[in-house]
């Protein structure tokens, strides 16, 4: 048995959140159930309750008084793999297909925002932007070069937006991240294994401006910053012993460019286009603290990724409206870097959603979205000692997600 142990600071409530990827490669974008419904179009300039928080501050100028929003998303993927001709050493390889490396994963949030004054407000929020669960059978073919792969991140986001006039508002957020992660993978035979885990904290921040261009018009402009993580601690194994290592992750910053419009007094549609940069992502080095020496690496080679969705609302009555959306979400990963640990490929949405609003009460939002995956074929080559495994197939892929939220204001 090797095993990599990566201990560093403190992940305060980290335990409560466990995710997986929805969009791009491990970007979440189910920070609420509000915009389920439309793919996440128009998110940032939306503004109807406290979760624009996350995706543009500015947009709490729209809001008056205490406003509060809670939710949750229930995430299922499927990643399933067809062996065509893997091998190792040059022969054909054993082992099984692997199962299902996907399951269900709950992604909850909460936001609050409230009005100082007329032109100044306040709020805070609690997401996670990035995470990451895929996990294979032990003795599955492909195990050298994935078995168990988790990453989760938890943020606190403090933010302030500020009235300029009835045109123009602006935001601004601290971002407290943490994150912590689990990579495994076996050895060779199966039941010997290697395995890093590690956790850090660290500081981003977001901004943004929201543009009224007319009472039935919004146009919004945000920017979540990249965070920049350095995960310190020790590995130990049989031969080595104990060492002191660290390793520098730099997860991506995204551009988001919404726009909202009240089309009549029943229809609202909605577009977004985002941006997210994930070349900051080439690989993790596991490195000796006092040496420099490269202890392990585990390869990304992600390129930059943009997504565009477009949506619409129809108000039924008083009480319910009817929400839906189109998404397409381009992956960072090209073909010949992909790798088991996150098998992506381009995606589209198809979003159903619905809000019943009980006036004092509060409002109830509920959406579902369905993720079709384009086939995802895989070619990577590993060694490790005196062994080489090539994994070759392909990959079928999907997703169902569903959400509900909770929003009041006081």
């Amino acid at each position: 048995m090797k095993t990599w142990v990566l201990r560093s600071i403190p992940a305060v409530l980290l335990a409560a959140y466990s995710n997986f990827a929805t969009a791009g490669a491990f970007q979440l974008w189910e920070q609420n159930a509000s915009g389920l419904g439309t793919a996440y179009a128009g998110s940032a300039a939306i503004a109807d309750n406290a979760s624009t928080v996350f995706f543009n501050p500015a947009g709490m100028s729209q809001l008056s008084g205490f406003q509060f929003s809670a939710g949750v998303a229930a995430v299922g993927p499927s990643y399933t793999f067809r062996d065509e001709g893997s091998t190792i050493n040059g022969v054909p390889g054993t082992g099984t297909n692997g199962g299902d490396a996907g399951g269900w994963k709950a992604v909850p949030n909460m936001h609050m925002a409230w009005a100082v004054t007329p032109d100044v407000s306040l709020g805070l929020g609690i997401s996670s932007p990035f995470g990451l669960a895929t996990e294979y059978d032990p003795e599955w073919i492909g195990r050298m070069h994935a078995v168990r792969s988790e990453i989760r991140t938890m943020n606190v986001n403090p933010s302030i937006s500020y009235k300029l006039n009835e045109k123009v508002a602006l935001g601004f957020g601290l971002n407290y991240q943490t994150i912590k992660g689990e990579l495994t993978s076996s050895l060779g035979p199966v039941g010997v294994s290697s395995r890093l885990v590690g956790d850090d904290a660290s500081i981003g921040w977001n901004a943004g401006v929201l543009f009224n261009l007319s009472p039935a018009m919004r146009v919004g402009l945000s920017y979540r910053s990249a965070v920049k993580h350095t995960l310190v601690g020790e590995t130990s194994d049989p031969v080595f012993g104990d060492r002191q290592v660290r390793a520098d992750l730099k997860l991506p910053d995204t551009y988001i460019l919404s726009v909202w419009q009240q089309v009549s007094d029943r229809w609202e549609a909605m577009g977004d286009l985002s941006y997210t940069r994930w070349e900051s992502m080439q690989a993790l080095d596991v490195v000796n603290r006092n040496t420099g020496v490269l202890i392990g690496r585990e390869e990304f080679n992600y390129s930059n990724a943009w997504r565009l969705a477009w949506g619409a609302a129809y108000k039924a009555n008083d009480r319910m409206k009817l929400k839906f959306g189109i998404a397409y979400d381009r992956t960072p990963i090209a073909d010949g870097d992909r790798r088991a640990r996150v098998p992506d490929n381009d995606r589209l949405w198809l979003s159903l959603g619905g809000q019943w609003n009980a006036g004092r009460q509060g409002k109830i939002d509920v959406g579902y979205a369905y993720l079709y995956v384009k086939d995802a074929s895989i070619n990577q080559s590993k060694t490790v000692g005196a062994t080489t495994s090539v994994l070759n197939g392909k990959y079928d892929a999907s997703a169902h997600i569903l959400g509900v939220q909770y929003s009041v204001g006081f």
